[in-house]
C-alpha cells in the first residue's frame, strides 16, 4: 500500500510539473543560472519533500505601514505612540537581513522533455509522450528513481543560446540606430557647412555695402554745401522778385493817381495841360523782364485775343492801382491794451449740425454762420437773433465770405459748388461749378469782382463774377487745398494744403511764386493779419506758426497739440491770434510776449473762431452745432 501511495505520488508530481512547466521553466533556469553565478560550483543533493499540514502552519503578521488615525477620534497621546511605531519599523526595515540561499532543484528528464516539446509547439506528441509515459508509470516498468536529472550544462546552453539571440536582435537593433545616426550626422554636417559659407557671404556683402555707404555719405557731403549756397540763393532771388513785383505795382498806382489828379486839375482850371503818358511798351523794352512779368503780358495777351474773339464776354479786369490798406493806420492808431480776459457769455444753437465758420460783415455788427446742415444764417448782434436764413445747397457748408461792399455772401460746399447770395433779398443770384471734389475755402479780392475757391481735387479756382466764369485755375499742390486767402488789397493769393506746404500765388497769372515748408502735418488753414506783415497757419497736430511775409521766412513755431488746429484768425490790431483747437479749447496766443491763454467752454471740437470789429467780443463755432459768444 506504501509503495502504491508513493507511486500514486510521483505520478501526481510528475503530471502537475508536465502541465505547469510551460510557466515554470523559464523561472527555473534563471533560478539555476542565478545561483550557478553566485555561488560558483554546484552539485546534486536528494531531497525528500513531506506534505505539511495548513493547520499546523504559523502565518507572520505583515506590519501595515499606511496607516492613518480615523476621524473623530485625533488623540496627541494615540499619534505619539503611532508615530513612535512607524519609526521603529522604519529602522527595521533599514537593517540588513541576510535571508538564505534559495536552493536550486535540478530538472529531471521527462520535465525537459515536455517543456521541450511545449516550446516547440509540438502538442501531438507531447500527448502521445505523456500518454505512454503515465502508462509505463501506472504498470511500473519504469522505475523514477532510475531516471536520472538534466544536466545542468544543457540548461545553461539553452539559457545561452536565448541570450544569444536576444543580443543579436539587439545588435541589429543597434547597427540599424547607429546606421540612422552616421546619415543624420552627415546630414546636419552639410547643412552646416552650407549655412556657414552663406553667413561668410553676407558678411562679406555687408562690409561691402558698409564701405559704399560710407563713400556715398562723403560723396554727399562734398555736394552739400554748395546745395545750402544755391539754395540760399534762390530764397533772395525770390525775395527780391516779390519785393520788385510790389514795388512795380505800387508805382504804377501811384502813376494812375497822378494822371487822374491831372484830369481833374484840367478840368478844374479849363485849360489844356499836357497829359503825362507812360509808355509801358517802352518801360518792358528797356527793363529786363523776368518770368513774373513774361507771365504777366502772355496772359495779357491771351486775354486780348479771347475778348476778340468772343465780343460777347465781359471778363474783369484786375486792379492796377490798388488803393492802400486802411489797416495800417488803423493799427498804428489803435494803442489800447491787448484784451484775453474773454468770459463766455451766450451759447446759441443755430444748428442742427456742428458749425464749419463763422464771419462778421466788414462794416456793421452782423454775424453770417454755416453748418453742416446746408443752411446759413445772418445773426444780429449783440443778440445774435437770426434776421436771414439761406439755403440751396445740396451738401454740408464748409466756407462763408462777404463782399468787400457787405450786400453779398459767397458760400463753398461739399456739392462741389461755390454759390453768390443777395443778402438783401436772401436768393442765390449765382453759382460755380467746376470743382469736381468738395470745396474747402472761398475768399473775396477786395475789388469785389473776383472769388477764389479751394478744393479737395487739389486744385484752386478764380471766378470772375462779371462774365460768371472760371478765369484761372491754380495747381501745384499734391493733396487737398485746405484754406485760400487773398492778400489784403493786392492780386497775391495764399493757399495752404493737405501736402504741408503754404504756396503763394500771383492770381492775374496762376503762377506760384514761392512756396513755404516747415510743417510736418496736413495745414488746416492760415491766414494774414490786418496790416499784411505776417502769415499765420495752424496743422492737424496744433502747431501754429508765425512767417514773416515780407522776408518769407519763419519767425516762431508753437506747439498747442495734440489736438488739431481747425482755424485760426487775428484781432482787428494784429496782436492777438486765436486758434479754434479740437480739443474745444479756444488758444490766444499774445504775438508781444508770446503767452498763451485758453477759453474753456466747448463740450466737444470747436471749428472756427472769429473777432468783432473792436475786438472786445469773439465769437466761436463746434461740433455741437453751436455759436458761443465770449466778452
Amino acid at each position: 500500500m506504501a509503495a502504491q501511495r508513493g507511486m500514486r505520488s510521483s505520478a501526481v508530481r510528475v503530471l502537475e510539473e508536465a502541465l505547469g512547466m510551460g510557466l515554470t521553466a523559464a523561472e527555473d533556469a534563471r533560478d539555476t543560472a542565478d545561483a550557478v553565478a553566485a555561488e560558483g560550483a554546484y552539485y546534486l543533493e536528494q531531497v525528500t519533500i513531506t506534505e505539511a499540514s495548513e493547520d499546523d502552519y504559523e502565518y507572520e503578521e505583515i506590519p501595515d505601514d499606511n496607516f492613518s488615525i480615523p476621524e473623530g477620534e485625533e488623540d496627541l497621546a494615540k499619534a505619539i505612540q503611532m508615530a513612535q511605531e512607524q519609526a521603529t519599523d522604519t529602522e527595521i526595515l533599514e537593517r540588513k537581513t541576510v535571508l538564505p540561499s534559495k536552493h536550486a532543484v535540478p530538472e529531471v528528464i521527462e520535465d525537459f522533455l515536455c517543456n521541450f516539446l511545449i516550446k516547440m509547439g509540438m502538442t501531438r506528441t507531447l500527448d502521445c509522450f505523456q500518454s505512454e509515459w503515465y502508462e509505463l508509470i501506472q504498470k511500473g516498468v519504469t522505475e523514477l528513481r532510475t531516471v536520472g536529472n538534466v544536466p545542468d550544462v544543457y540548461t545553461q546552453i539553452m539559457l545561452l543560446e536565448n541570450e544569444n539571440k536576444n543580443l543579436k536582435k539587439d545588435l541589429k537593433h543597434y547597427k540599424q540606430a547607429a546606421d540612422k545616426a552616421r546619415e543624420d550626422l552627415l546630414k546636419i554636417q552639410k547643412e552646416r557647412d552650407f549655412h556657414r559659407m552663406h553667413h561668410k557671404r553676407i558678411v562679406q556683402e555687408k562690409n561691402k555695402l558698409i564701405n559704399d555707404l560710407k563713400g556715398l555719405k562723403l560723396h554727399y557731403a562734398s555736394y552739400e554745401p554748395t546745395i545750402r549756397v544755391l539754395h540760399e540763393k534762390h530764397h533772395t532771388l525770390l525775395k527780391e522778385k516779390m519785393l520788385t513785383s510790389l514795388e512795380r505795382d505800387k508805382v504804377v498806382g501811384q502813376i494812375s493817381g497822378l494822371q487822374e489828379t491831372l484830369k481833374n486839375l484840367q478840368t478844374r482850371h479849363s485849360y489844356h495841360a499836357p497829359q503825362i503818358k507812360v509808355d509801358r511798351s517802352r518801360e518792358k523794352e528797356n527793363a529786363p523782364e523776368g518770368p513774373t512779368q513774361k507771365g504777366l503780358r502772355e496772359a495779357r495777351e491771351q486775354n486780348k485775343c479771347k475778348t476778340k474773339m468772343k465780343g460777347n464776354t465781359k471778363d474783369s479786369e484786375f486792379p492796377i492801382d490798388m488803393q492802400p490798406n486802411p489797416n495800417l493806420n488803423v493799427s498804428k492808431e489803435n494803442l489800447s491794451p491787448a484784451k484775453f480776459d474773454y468770459k463766455l457769455k451766450n451759447v446759441f444753437r443755430l444748428h442742427e449740425l456742428p458749425v464749419s465758420c463763422v464771419s462778421m460783415h466788414p462794416h456793421k455788427d452782423i454775424l453770417v454762420s454755416c453748418g453742416e446742415d446746408r443752411l446759413w444764417k445772418v445773426l444780429g448782434l449783440p443778440k445774435c437773433n437770426v434776421l436771414l436764413t439761406g439755403f440751396g445747397h445740396t451738401d454740408w457748408l464748409s466756407d462763408c465770405c462777404f463782399h468787400p461792399s457787405g450786400d453779398k455772401l459767397a458760400t463753398s460746399s461739399g456739392d462741389t459748388t461755390v454759390k453768390l447770395w443777395d443778402l438783401c433779398k436772401g436768393d442765390c443770384i449765382l453759382t460755380f461749378e467746376g470743382h469736381s471734389h468738395a470745396v474747402w475755402s472761398c475768399t473775396w479780392h477786395s475789388c469785389g469782382n473776383f472769388v477764389a475757391s479751394s478744393s479737395l481735387d487739389k486744385t484752386s479756382k478764380i471766378w470772375d463774377v462779371n462774365s460768371e466764369r472760371c478765369r484761372c485755375t491754380l495747381y501745384g499742390h499734391t493733396d487737398s487745398v485746405n484754406s485760400i486767402e487773398f492778400f489784403p488789397f493786392s492780386n497775391t493769393l495764399l493757399t495752404s494744403s493737405a501736402d504741408k506746404t503754404l504756396s503763394i500765388w500771383d492770381a492775374r497769372t496762376g503762377i506760384c511764386e514761392q512756396s513755404l515748408y516747415g510743417h510736418i502735418h496736413s495745414i488746416n488753414d492760415a491766414i494774414f493779419d490786418p496790416r499784411g506783415h505776417m502769415i499765420a497757419s495752424c496743422d492737424a497736430c496744433g502747431v501754429t506758426k508765425l512767417w514773416d511775409f515780407r522776408k518769407l521766412l519763419p519767425i516762431v513755431s508753437i506747439d498747442i497739440g495734440p489736438s488739431p488746429g481747425n482755424e485760426v484768425n487775428f484781432d482787428s490790431s494784429g496782436r492777438v491770434l486765436a486758434q479754434a483747437s479740437g480739443n474745444g479749447v479756444i488758444h490766444l496766443l499774445d504775438l508781444k510776449s508770446g503767452e498763451i491763454h485758453k477759453l474753456m467752454g466747448h463740450e466737444d471740437e470747436a471749428h472756427t473762431v472769429v473777432f468783432s470789429h473792436d475786438g472786445e467780443i469773439l465769437f466761436s463755432g463746434g461740433s455741437d452745432g453751436t455759436v458761443r459768444t465770449w466778452s
